[in-house]
């Protein structure tokens, strides 16, 4: 059975207040003197609910500027998916599995996930919790489940945590844990922090040891759980609070301190 459409359905007299045209009240009052359209209907009646993101909604003939609500949604990204929502060459971005769960907002993915990889892709329209959530200087820890070939030593672990120089650039530190071992694999969980193109496969490259498989499980309170792959799902509202916290705490500390967090052994 097909999902059925997201819908914005507010009262509209909110819908003009959120716009910034009048106060609740005097809203009402645009409504009962007919000044207020709705799809070229003229309105009287307090109480009608209405679809900003669908419908025209006018005040003495002029359309209102809506103001977007805030979004939030997680989603799987699968391997052999572009972490972007275009591509020239045609590939598959996050925008053809958008469309799948009919998702109408203007949203835009959260860092980036390499093309091989699969797992946790952050989708919102709330710029200023993008810009602190990816940037490397806010430092919000990224965690993945990587499988590697070879079998990593002690040494080699505690290497990643106190610094791994990277060819080409520079030296990074990085919070390892080992999950399991097989016939000459092995399964980390390695959570990094500044995010930087591809760093954790150079970091583990560097040390020895190819990356095979990489997915992220989290980014920093919001966990990609047991979501199927290429599945979307809204996050909760406690999920909300929790990326805002992280955000705000991770902005005082950069504007304040003048440093930023350093990774411990998971």
């Amino acid at each position: 059975m097909k999902p059925k459409p997201k819908t914005n359905e507010q009262r509209l007299q909110r819908v003009l207040a959120q716009a910034g045209l009048a106060s609740r009240r005097k809203a009402e009052e645009f409504i009962q003197t007919g000044r207020v359209s709705v799809d070229g209907k003229v309105i009287t009646q307090l109480g009608v609910k209405v679809d900003p993101d669908r419908q025209l909604i006018k005040v003495d003939g002029q359309p209102i500027a809506v103001r977007e609500s805030r979004v939030y949604y997680l989603l799987h990204k699968p391997r052999l998916v572009l972490s972007t929502l275009h591509d020239p060459q045609g590939r598959p971005t996050l925008k053809d599995y958008l469309k799948g769960a009919r998702i109408k907002e203007r949203v835009f993915p959260v860092g980036r996930l390499d093309w091989d990889a699969d797992g946790l892709i952050l989708l919102t329209n709330d710029g200023r919790l993008a810009q602190i959530l990816q940037h490397p200087r806010f430092q919000v820890p990224k965690t993945y489940r990587v499988k590697v070939s070879g079998l990593p030593t002690r040494e080699a672990l505690m290497r990643r945590e106190e610094g791994v120089q990277i060819p080409g650039g520079g030296k990074h530190r990085a919070g390892v844990e080992l999950i399991k071992t097989g016939e000459n694999r092995a399964w980390l969980l390695v959570t990094i922090r500044e995010g930087e193109k591809h760093q954790v496969k150079k970091m583990l490259e560097a040390v020895g040891h190819l990356v095979l498989t990489l997915k992220r499980v989290a980014m920093g309170p919001l966990k990609l759980g047991r979501l199927p792959v290429g599945k979307i799902r809204t996050l909760t509202q406690e999920e909300i609070q929790s990326l805002r916290q992280v955000a705000d705490s991770q902005k005082f500390r950069h504007q304040n301190k003048g440093e930023l967090l350093t990774v411990s052994k998971q």
